[in-house]
């Protein structure tokens, strides 16, 4: 995949993990995006080599909520 794909890829995958975090926490859109951007998680995320893309909206918010419980995520096995 090359990097305008990638990019590409990320704005369809993040916009839905966005709206789960507004939906279920008590913060606004700007919030939430701000957080999210800064989470170890969206680093991992935007390195294309780490393939976290290839998971679902509401796994990755899953693991956003896990980072912010605990400080840290675990990847989900693959079935």
């Amino acid at each position: 995949m090359n990097e305008d794909q990638f990019s590409a890829m990320l704005a369809i995958i993040v916009p839905p993990v966005i709206e789960l975090i507004t939906k279920n926490s008590n913060v606004d859109d700007a919030k939430a995006i701000s957080r999210f951007y800064q989470s170890r998680l969206y680093q991992e995320l935007s390195d294309e080599k780490s393939k976290l893309w290839h998971y679902g909206p509401m796994m990755l918010y899953t693991m956003y909520q896990d980072e912010l419980l605990t400080g840290s995520y675990d990847y989900p096995e693959e079935a």
